[in-house]
């Protein structure tokens, strides 16, 4: 298990998080090599890796940030196996099914909204559902909703301890993703999921290495961590596009790629209580 206050990856978009006493799940994909994932209309991607986790081999969850629900994020795995009163934070149609399918914490978040989390004596961390379009022009109606997600961890004075972004199942749209920077400055660390998906083999419906390496400029986090580029047959983009692209964009000295199974330590801002609550943000004016 991960040290505190680190990032374990598990495979495809599963995530641990663990931070200022949180222990957050994102994306639950629990499939192994070889299982098919269902993507609806009667499409499925065959999964080519086994997760680094078992779902049994979880810590106990404060909550699960799930992008969307598409089979590749929220499998059949992830229904049987995670408890039913575990929170999930996620879009508003996706919590609409998960509670219909007995999760009954489920939260469902429009863009730009929040909730938090509490630790009794301890900090909190902010979760706030971000833009995104998991397919270009009208064919996103036929995909289900997806949003990016902001988790802020606040300590006791409720600074800003850690920034992390994830992107969430979406296209390089600047028009749509630039507010996201302004809003939220100063980003420690962002998940980016690739894989440039194709349905159909020709429907493109994630970023691909370039609209990444776009995208981490647009972001400007500090560290970035790839996920979601190699695990399913209907990725077309592999890691390497990245890679390449990152260097041409010069932002690959803050690319840090892990292999499923190995964690990165989160650079927690230290405790300063001389200087108590949030910075502000350049929407507070």
């Amino acid at each position: 298990m991960p040290s505190p206050d680190s990032v374990l990856f598990i495979g495809n978009a599963t995530t641990l998080i663990r931070c200022n006493g949180f222990t957050l799940l994102t994306d639950p994909n629990f499939l192994h090599r070889g299982q098919r994932a269902y993507l609806g209309y009667g499409l499925t991607s065959r999964r080519r890796t086994d997760p680094a986790l078992e779902i049994g081999e979880l810590p106990a969850l404060d909550a699960v940030v799930l992008s969307h629900l598409h089979g590749d994020h929220w499998d059949r795995v992830a229904r049987r196996g995670l408890d039913r009163d575990t929170p999930i934070v996620t879009t508003p149609q996706a919590a609409r099914r998960l509670r219909r399918q007995g999760f009954g914490a489920a939260t469902g978040l429009e863009v730009w909204h929040d909730t938090a989390l509490r630790r009794r004596g301890g900090g909190t961390v902010q979760i706030t559902a971000l833009p995104a379009r998991h397919a270009p022009g009208p064919a996103q109606w036929l995909l289900p909703p997806v949003m990016g997600s902001m988790l802020e961890f606040r300590d006791l004075h409720d600074r800003v301890a850690l920034r992390l972004l994830i992107s969430g199942d979406t296209l390089m749209d600047h028009r749509l993703l630039a507010s996201i920077p302004i809003r939220f400055p100063d980003i420690d660390v962002a998940v980016v999921h690739l894989g440039g998906t194709k349905l159909l083999g020709m429907l493109l419906v994630t970023m691909t290495g370039e609209q990444g390496a776009r995208w981490v400029h647009l972001m400007n986090p500090r560290t970035v961590l790839p996920v979601h580029y190699d695990d399913y047959t209907v990725f077309t983009s592999p890691l390497e596009d990245f890679q390449r692209h990152a260097e041409e964009a010069g932002v690959a000295d803050r690319v840090h790629c892990l292999a499923r199974g190995e964690s990165r330590p989160l650079p927690v801002r230290p405790a300063s209580p001389t200087t108590p609550g949030r910075p502000r943000r350049a929407d507070d004016a």
